[in-house]
């Protein structure tokens, strides 16, 4: 088995405040390519759409471009920027550090319903 794609041509776009995910559904990954504006915040700008405190996925992730600072449920803080990967839990927030948009590629195997409006 042997599949190359784009996400420039992404199976799905899904906008949100301050930001957009492309989605492609691969076998056995989906994988998501994040941007996210200067002023970004998990808890502003997605919380509301998915109806939670905090973030509920477990992300594998690649910055490419700018700062993403996390800070999980338990208090634990991170920041991550161009070259870092990073692995983070169920229960966090992250926002946009600066002002340069971040890219964030996410290799995390189901992104389900992530930032997907109803």
């Amino acid at each position: 088995m042997l599949e190359v794609r784009s996400p420039d041509k992404a199976d799905e776009t899904r906008d949100f405040p301050k930001g957009r995910l492309d989605v492609l559904e691969l076998p056995g990954l989906t994988f998501g390519r994040a941007r996210f504006e200067p002023g970004w915040k998990w808890s502003e700008s997605v919380a509301p759409i998915a109806g939670t405190a905090s973030c509920q996925f477990h992300h594998y992730g690649y910055v490419v471009q700018g700062r993403l600072h996390i800070r999980m449920d338990d208090g634990t803080e991170a920041e991550a920027g161009p070259g870092d990967a990073f692995v983070c839990d169920p229960g966090h927030d992250a926002w946009v550090v600066g002002s340069e948009a971040a890219v964030v590629l996410d290799f995390a195997g189901k992104i389900g319903d992530y930032a997907k409006q109803a």
